[in-house]
C-alpha cells in the first residue's frame, strides 16, 4: 500500500511529460495563457503557488457553486487529504492529514478562529461558517505553526471573504451588481436561499452585503425518513472597502450567523443503528450555535522606506453554544457557553539582503462566561479568560533561480485563567491559572527542476504545538456514548515536528502533486479513566506519530474534455491510556481516516456555456480502532466503518448572461452510508438543483 502512491505519481510525472510534449507539437497560437494561481495562506504574503514550498490545495466560489455545496465542511470533502466528519447532520469537521477539531486551524480572512472552548476531536464549530459568503478557501497542510500559532497541526485552513470587487471596476464610474442563489436537493430535503448585492465607486470605495437562509428537513435515506436531522440556519454578511489613495485600504467587515435546534441524532432514542452502532437513550439532545465577527483592517502596499508592506487587524468575535438535553429517565440538563474574543494582528513586509521578510505581533484574548445545571459552570469554566500573544519572523530567501528557502520562527506566550469550575474531588468551587511558552520554527525548500518552472521539487522541516485550551482544563460535560469528561488541571502542550518532501508539476495540459509527511508527536493530550464508572480525564499520554501520502492529478485533454483523480492515505500511532488503568500503551489514533479516493471526467463547451462531469468519492473501510473507538458504539460500528463509494452525475448550463442552472443526481447507487465516526447516515438517491440570478 505504501509504495502504490509513489509507483501511481511516477507513472502519471510519466504521463504528464508525455502530454506536454504533444501538447508543444501543437500550434503554440491555440493555446491560452493560463493566469498563475496565487496564494496567500503559506507565507502571509502574495505568491506564486509554483513558488510556494507546500501543495496548497484551493477551492474558489465557482466550485463551490458548481458542486452545489450544503455546508462549508462538506465544501472541503473533494480536497485531497481531508475527510470529513459529521457528528449529526447540522455538525461537520474535517479530519487534515488525520487531525481533526482544536488539532486544525481555521482561520477567516487571515483572522483566527479557533478559540479556547473548542472541543477535543470532531466539533460542530466550522458548520457556522456561511459557504455562500465565501470568495475562495485555501488548505494548508501539515503547516501555520510559525505564523499563526497554536493549533495548526493537521493543517491551516483560510476562507476568504467576498467583496464588492470595486478594484475590478476598471472605469472608477459608480456600479451596482448583485445576484441570487436558491440551492434544492431532494434526498437532503432541503431549501437554501442567498442575495449578494455591491455598490460602489469603481478603485475608490465598495460595499458588498449578503443574507443566507437555510432550512433542512429531515434526511431521507435507502431505508426511509431519518427522524431528528433537520435544522435551520441563517448567516448575513456586510462589507466595506475604501481606497484612502494609491497605497492604503480600509476595511471593514461584519458577519454574523446562527443555528437552531441541531440534534445530536445518535445519542437520543431517534438515532438509527448502522452496521451494528447502538442506539442512544436520550429523549432529546440538542445545540444552539451563534457566532459574529467583525474587524477593521488597515493595510498597504507599495511603501516608501524600508517597510514595502504594512496591516492592521483588529477583530472582536462572539460565540455561543447552548445546550439543551432529557435523559430517558426524564431528567432535564442544559448549560450555555459564551465567548467574546478581541483580536489584534500588525504584520510588515521588507526587502531584506537574502529575500522578502514578513514579521510582526498577534494577540487574543477570550472572555468566557458559562452557565449550566451543576450550579457551578457550563461545560468549561465561568467567568475565565485566555490569552495567546505571538511574535513571528519569516524570510523568504532566493538562492539562484531555480532554489528558494523559506525560513520562519515564533515565540508564543499562552495564559489561561479558569475563574470557576467543579472540583472533581471536593465538589466545590475551584480556580486555577497556568501559563506555557513556545518557540516553534520551520525550514522549508521549492526546487524549480526546470528553465519553464514546470516541476519543482519541495519539502522541508516544520514545528508546531498546541498549547492546553480551556476546554482541555476544566470541561465538565458529555465527551462520548455515557461518557463524562471531568476537570483536568496541569497539562503540558503537545508539541509536534513534521518532515515533508513532495513533488509539484504544472504543464499545458498536466497539474500533479504528489507529497509524504511525517509528523512526531510528543506529549498528545487524551483522555483518560479515573476510576469512576463513565467519566474521564485528561492528561499528557505520550509520544507517537502521523505519516501519509497524497497525490492529485488533472490531465486537460483538449478544451472539451479533461480527467482528474487523488488519493490519500494516512496512519498513525501513539501512546494512550488503557481501560480503568493509568498505564499507557501505542495504539491507532483515534477515528482515523480510511484510505480515500476522488475522481472523474468533465466535458465542456469551449465557452463553458454547458459543462457535466462524472465524479466517484471513494472511502476504504475503517476499521483499525483504539480501544476508544470501540467504546464509542453509537457512531462506530463494532468492525470498522464499512467502505463505500458515491456516483455523481452533475452539470450546468448558463442560459443567458445572467441565469446559470445547476443539477447533480447524487448518490447514484443509493448506497446506505456514513462517513467514520459520524453519529447519521447520510442521504440516499436523489436530485440537487440551483440557480443563480445575476443583476
Amino acid at each position: 500500500m505504501r509504495q502504490f502512491p509513489i509507483t501511481f505519481f511516477l507513472a502519471i510525472t510519466t504521463a504528464s511529460f508525455a502530454a506536454d510534449r504533444f501538447a508543444e507539437k501543437k500550434s503554440s497560437s491555440s493555446k491560452a495563457k493560463k493566469i498563475p494561481e496565487v496564494v496567500i495562506t503559506a507565507t502571509r504574503t502574495t505568491n506564486p503557488a509554483s513558488k510556494v514550498p507546500a501543495a496548497v490545495k484551493t477551492l474558489d466560489k465557482k466550485q463551490m457553486e458548481e458542486r452545489l455545496v450544503r455546508t462549508f465542511p462538506e465544501a472541503l470533502r473533494e480536497t485531497p487529504g481531508v475527510m470529513i466528519q459529521k457528528t449529526s447532520n447540522g455538525q461537520g469537521s474535517p479530519f487534515i492529514r488525520g487531525f481533526t477539531g482544536f488539532r486544525n486551524l481555521m482561520l477567516i480572512d487571515g483572522i483566527r478562529f479557533n478559540n479556547s472552548t473548542f472541543r477535543e476531536g470532531p466539533n460542530q464549530y466550522w458548520n457556522t461558517i456561511d459557504a455562500f459568503a465565501l470568495d475562495h478557501v485555501e488548505v494548508l497542510p501539515s503547516q501555520g505553526g510559525t505564523l499563526y500559532g497554536s493549533d495548526a497541526i493537521g493543517g491551516t485552513v483560510n476562507a476568504f471573504t467576498k467583496d464588492s470587487g470595486f478594484l475590478r471596476e476598471a472605469e472608477g464610474g459608480f456600479f451596482a451588481h448583485g445576484q441570487a442563489d436558491y440551492r434544492w436537493s431532494s434526498a437532503e430535503r432541503s431549501h437554501v436561499e442567498h442575495a449578494e448585492a455591491s455598490i460602489g465607486q469603481g478603485e475608490r470605495w465598495g460595499l458588498h452585503v449578503g443574507v443566507t437562509l437555510s432550512q433542512f428537513a429531515d434526511v431521507r435515506t435507502p431505508q426511509g425518513i431519518q427522524r431528528h436531522t433537520g435544522y435551520d440556519q441563517w448567516a448575513f454578511d456586510v462589507r466595506l472597502d475604501v481606497a484612502l489613495n494609491d497605497h492604503w485600504q480600509l476595511t471593514a467587515v461584519h458577519q454574523q450567523a446562527r443555528q437552531n435546534d441541531v440534534w445530536r441524532t445518535h445519542v437520543t432514542t431517534s438515532g438509527v443503528s448502522f452496521a451494528g452502532t447502538t442506539i442512544g437513550t436520550d429523549r432529546l439532545r440538542l445545540f444552539d450555535q451563534e457566532r459574529s465577527l467583525s474587524y477593521l483592517r488597515l493595510a498597504g502596499q507599495d511603501l516608501d522606506g524600508l517597510i514595502d508592506a504594512a496591516s492592521l487587524t483588529i477583530s472582536l468575535q462572539t460565540a455561543g453554544e447552548d445546550q439543551f438535553r432529557i435523559t430517558g429517565g426524564g431528567a432535564r440538563s442544559w448549560n450555555d457557553v459564551d465567548v467574546t474574543t478581541l483580536g489584534v494582528d500588525l504584520q510588515f513586509e521588507s526587502s531584506s539582503p537574502f529575500g522578502n521578510l514578513v514579521y510582526g505581533i498577534d494577540y487574543y484574548h477570550d472572555w468566557l462566561e458559562t452557565d449550566g445545571a451543576n450550579n457551578f459552570a457550563g461545560a468549561v469554566a465561568d467567568d475565565s479568560s485566555y490569552d495567546l500573544l505571538g511574535i513571528f519572523l519569516q524570510d523568504e530567501i532566493d538562492l539562484g533561480k531555480r532554489v528558494h528557502f523559506v525560513l520562519g520562527g515564533r515565540f508564543t506566550h499562552v495564559r489561561a485563567d479558569a475563574g470557576k469550575f467543579r472540583n472533581p474531588v471536593t465538589l466545590t468551587h475551584s480556580n486555577y491559572s497556568d501559563e506555557w511558552q513556545n518557540f516553534s520554527a520551520s525550514a522549508r525548500f521549492i526546487i524549480d527542476l526546470d528553465e519553464r518552472d514546470r516541476y519543482q521539487l519541495f519539502g522541508g522541516v516544520s514545528q508546531s504545538f498546541r498549547a492546553p485550551n480551556m476546554s482541555d482544563l476544566t470541561r465538565d460535560d458529555f465527551s462520548a456514548t455515557g461518557i463524562i469528561e471531568i476537570p483536568s488541571t496541569g497539562l503540558n502542550p503537545e508539541t509536534y515536528l513534521t518532515y515533508e518532501v513532495g513533488l509539484k508539476a504544472q504543464t499545458e495540459s498536466v497539474t500533479a502533486s504528489f507529497a509524504y509527511f511525517f509528523t512526531q508527536i510528543e506529549d498528545l493530550i487524551v483522555r483518560r479513566a479515573t476510576g469512576v464508572p463513565g467519566q474521564v480525564s485528561k492528561a499528557n499520554g505520550g509520544d507517537g506519530y502521523m505519516q501519509g501520502v497524497e497525490f492529485a492529478a488533472r490531465w486537460q485533454i483538449d478544451p472539451h474534455w479533461s480527467i482528474f483523480g487523488q488519493i490519500a492515505w494516512v496512519e498513525g500511532e501513539a501512546g494512550q491510556f488503557i481501560g480503568l488503568t493509568t498505564q499507557t500503551r501505542r495504539e491507532p489514533l483515534g477515528k482515523i481516516a480510511p484510505l480515500t479516493g476522488f475522481g472523474g471526467v468533465r466535458w465542456q463547451t469551449r465557452d463553458n456555456r454547458f459543462w457535466t462531469e462524472l465524479v466517484c468519492l471513494a472511502y476504504g473501510e475503517a476499521a483499525r480502532l483504539n480501544t476508544a473507538d470501540q467504546a464509542d458504539t453509537s457512531r462506530i460500528p463494532p468492525n470498522g466503518t464499512p467502505s463505500f463509494w458515491l456516483l455523481t452525475l452533475r452539470g450546468g448550463c448558463k442560459i443567458t448572461e445572467n441565469l446559470i442552472v445547476t443539477a447533480s443526481l447524487d448518490n447514484m447507487l443509493n448506497q446506505t452510508y456514513r462517513y467514520h465516526g459520524s453519529g447519521s447516515n447520510e442521504p440516499g438517491f436523489g436530485a440537487t438543483l440551483g440557480a443563480t440570478v445575476k443583476f
